[in-house]
């Protein structure tokens, strides 16, 4: 499961600068946690952008949760 919804996170170059994107949609995923984090709901996000898919943000949350897991964060500046 978590691999196919991986497959859902695609990269062009030329979408949206490279920037990972939901199936080559021009929906680049922070779009989309953006959207979760100012509190709207999944039901909400499918009903205003009618091209998503529910396993779409479910894949948007597995990616970013993936890049979280980071060993060490570093300060880089002061």
């Amino acid at each position: 499961m978590t691999a196919n919804l991986l497959h859902r996170i695609t990269h062009n170059p030329d979408i949206c600068h490279g920037k990972p994107c939901i199936r080559g949609l021009r929906y680049p995923i922070e779009f989309i946690l953006e959207l979760l984090s100012s509190g709207m709901t999944h039901a909400e996000i499918l009903a205003d952008y009618e091209d998503l898919e529910a396993e779409d943000i479910y894949a948007v949350l597995l990616f970013a949760a993936r890049l979280s897991q980071v060993k060490s964060v570093y300060k880089l500046a002061a």
